[in-house]
């Protein structure tokens, strides 16, 4: 692959020496996470979506979650300590995270968030995963990626 090519979700994990295949597809707009893994043919409960939240406080958080579910804000707030957490409005994401809506991904952010990834993926091998731009899906360990970002595994869910 041409280091054109290279996101910064890529070069992050390259330099982290975690191993990971990319898929890509033809998209001339992006729709949500269900129309990617059936672009892909990937399994939905495999294909997992990044959201950014506000705390309380201001802090920022990112949560993977099956692509097909919704994040329970209660859960999602408990887990990383906040009173409450809000999703960002997609108008500020690139500002927050340096990625656009349908590419955003929790490796190679502006700057790295506390991650909390839904606990289903603790137990699966592999898991997909956004590559940092529209039309790109990276499929890589979740055990890694949770090591690697220093995030967790928990139940964020409704």
């Amino acid at each position: 692959m041409g280091k054109e090519l290279k996101t910064n979700a890529m070069r992050f994990l390259d330099k982290s020496k975690i191993d990971y295949t990319v898929q890509t597809y033809e998209c001339d707009e992006f729709i949500d996470g269900i129309h990617t893994a059936e672009a892909l043919g990937q399994p939905l409960e495999e294909t997992f979506k990044t959201l950014v939240a506000k705390g309380k406080t201001g802090s920022y958080y990112c949560f993977l979650l099956p692509v097909a579910e919704e994040l329970d804000l209660k859960k999602a707030a408990k887990s990383v300590g906040e009173k409450s957490v809000e999703l960002l409005h997609v108008k500020d994401i690139t500002a927050v995270t340096g990625y656009v809506r349908g590419g955003c991904t929790p490796v190679g952010m502006k700057k790295q968030f506390m991650t909390v990834v839904h606990d289903t993926a603790e137990k699966m091998p592999l898991f997909y995963i956004s590559g940092g731009r529209i039309g790109t899906q990276i499929r890589l360990s979740p055990a890694e990626l949770v090591k690697a970002i220093r995030g967790k595994f928990e139940d964020v869910i409704m």
